[in-house]
């Protein structure tokens, strides 16, 4: 009976997380006493577990819940693969000790967690696993509890003090329970990395509708996910490298290297409604040769590149196309995601000119800086509309456009009224009245971004405006913008209580006879132009509490190293978007080139323009402020 009951208390703590006696004090193991390991490396993994343990994913996560992280390049690992690749949270709910498990590989977490295994619950990983459990001061060892107060370590909580130790399974264990031992020096950086990157995205994941709805624990069910995040290394840390990117996936992904021969083609491209309506051909990605539209061989594996044949493709796939082909899938599988539902207006544009006319907006107001036949008109003085005034800005008959006017029955779903924080397009359109067959999204997509950056993802803006102060914006980069001032005025209409913005928008389109001039938008809205570029202009403007620019292009302009210069400098938050994501990892790479890296990490934008961007060589998802993603936040 005795042998009985150890085995399951034994499988029940390796379910759950509960600490057996002596596997939380008895454990012997110390950070200190591992070659090379510092005192600058303790102090950060201890940090990235606090501010984990903070923002407490057990509240939504119980151990079947499996996620993927994988940190760097396989290369960048001893013996060229990742430490660990699966990580689960176990404990919480007050079945024990708050535990992080890093295990070696997906079979080996499924196995101890019993998850389809018809409750076989296999005792531990035949190559053990990585354990970082929070646990009460009193069941540290001496030495644990002496290193703690020496290093003046962070902790969680007088219950959540961290300790880490590598746990595993020898046959003949003479008392049934785990051994423990110090986890090596590799293993400690890929811990610090995957709590970092852990700690940002986790709260990103969306719990499934309808039969997940309202179930929680072990029962609750998400939505699939794949996200990456820079992380940055410890200054003092020594590392071929300062810092890795770390990619987190819901549930784990298979990561088995890609086949090094290409994949065929597919014969032709999706026949969706409005893809078989492409009357312009698409381009070769490698020749760039016109290709008829109703009949564009594609990548069969990653559905997203257009190809005119078989030696192109052999050709792009060798030089280019074999390093980014998975990236490539994986977006093409979350085109749906980012597809937004409801509108009732075309939502594909391979042609700005022709998709105007199917609306009968071409030639009218604002809609004109939509396309090429008015690029001649330096941004900022389109002429004014016929007939003038609002009816003449938008477009549209009135009804579908938003009221020049205050929204004063509406609080929100916000606790303070003096902020109303919208969720996305289909709560603004119902906050305004508008009907979805209106357009307008299209350019209202700008102000409602700006609007999205400083009332849901600028701490400080958000604190500000709840407290009626004035925030300043620094506006970077406007072209477009300076013609669709109309729009703008929104953000005056959707601020409430006594709150007030000072956009001052900054670039070289600004025209000369409006830089240094300022316009009211109604009571509570500010614009300010200043021409030039923004690295020799800050000096001279009032400091901003948030820098925004929008549609970005980091990659395109060599102006923008100046510029990333100055926000480094000021080190306040600033928060970009653009249009696909292939452009945010290219914007990674222009930010780590000055030092600065992501730390929100890049997320669809709930107010991206509704309308997808048909690119002539790949079927990549593309929207206008499609995604945004922030810095010094």
């Amino acid at each position: 009976m005795e042998v009985h009951l150890r085995e399951l208390f034994g499988m029940f703590q390796q379910q759950f997380g509960l600490s057996p006696p002596g596997l939380g004090a008895a454990s012997t193991t110390s950070l200190l006493k591992i070659d090379g390991s510092s005192a600058a490396l303790i102090k950060a993994i201890f940090r990235a577990a606090a501010a984990l343990h903070r923002s407490n994913p057990w509240k939504r996560f119980k151990a079947p819940h499996l996620f993927g992280v994988k940190i760097g390049k396989d290369s960048e690992w001893p013996q060229g693969r990742q430490p660990f690749c699966c990580v689960q949270f176990a404990g919480g709910g007050g079945m024990g000790d708050l535990v992080v498990n890093l295990f070696r590989s997906e079979d080996d977490a499924v196995g101890m967690t019993g998850i389809g295994s018809g409750g076989q619950v296999k005792m531990l990983p035949s190559k053990g696993l990585l354990r970082l459990a929070f646990v009460p001061e009193a069941e540290l060892s001496a030495g644990n509890r002496k290193m703690i107060k020496s290093l003046g370590l962070d902790i969680a909580g007088p219950k959540a003090f961290p300790m880490v130790d590598g746990v595993y399974s020898t046959k003949g264990l003479s008392n049934g329970f785990p051994s423990f031992r110090n986890p090596s020096l590799e293993e400690l950086r890929w811990l610090y990395a995957c709590l970092r990157a852990l700690t940002q995205v986790h709260s990103l994941l969306q719990q499934v509708d309808g039969k997940g709805r309202g179930r929680t624990g072990s029962n609750a069910t998400f939505e699939e996910f794949t996200q990456t995040v820079d992380v940055q290394w410890p200054s003092e840390d020594a590392k071929p490298w300062d810092v890795s990117s770390v990619r987190v996936s819901y549930p784990p992904r298979d990561d088995r290297e890609e086949q090094s021969s290409p994949p065929g083609l597919a014969e032709q491209i999706d026949a969706s409604k409005e893809m078989v309506s492409f009357s312009i051909p698409r381009q070769c990605a490698m020749c760039e040769r016109d290709v008829p539209a109703n009949c564009a061989p594609r990548c069969s594996r990653c559905k997203a590149v257009i190809y005119c044949g078989h030696a192109c493709q052999k050709q792009h796939w060798k030089e280019i196309h074999k390093g980014s082909c998975e990236l490539y899938k994986a977006m093409i599988e979350r085109e749906e995601e980012l597809e937004l539902k409801g509108f009732l207006f075309p939502c594909l544009m391979e042609n700005a000119c022709k998709w105007l006319e199917s609306l009968g907006l071409h030639g009218k107001g604002m809609w004109r800086r939509m396309c090429e036949c008015f690029k001649q008109c330096p941004y900022g003085l389109l002429p004014i509309p016929e007939g003038g005034g609002l009816a003449g800005a938008w477009g549209v008959e009135r009804g579908k456009y938003p009221a020049d006017g205050p929204l004063l029955d509406y609080i929100g779903s916000g606790e303070n009224p003096a902020v109303v924080l919208l969720s996305g397009w289909a709560e603004y359109y119902d906050v305004r009245g508008l009907p979805l067959s209106s357009p307008v999204a299209t350019f209202l997509s700008f102000p409602l971004s700006l609007y999205h950056v400083v009332t849901a993802l600028s701490v400080t803006t958000k604190n500000l405006l709840a407290k009626g102060r004035e925030v300043v914006v620094h506006y970077l980069g406007p072209e477009g913008e300076l013609d669709w001032l109309p729009a703008f005025s929104e953000l005056g209409n959707l601020l409430s209580g006594s709150s007030n913005l000072h956009i001052m928008m900054i670039g070289p389109e600004v025209p000369s006879s409006l830089s240094r001039s300022a316009t009211s938008l109604g009571e509570r809205l500010k614009v300010t132009f200043v021409k030039g570029l923004y690295q020799e202009e800050a000096n001279s403007l009032p400091s901003p509490q948030v820098v925004v620019a929008f549609n970005s292009g980091l990659e395109t302009y060599t102006s923008w190293m100046g510029a990333l210069e100055v926000i480094k400098a000021q080190a306040v938050s600033a928060f970009f978007t653009d249009n696909t994501e292939t452009c945010c990892a290219n914007a990674k790479q222009v930010l780590r080139a000055t030092g600065l890296h992501i730390s929100y990490p890049v997320t669809p934008n709930p107010f991206r323009s509704p309308v997808r961007k048909q690119m002539p060589s790949v079927n990549l998802p593309g929207f206008s402020n499609g995604f945004v993603f922030g810095v010094n936040t």
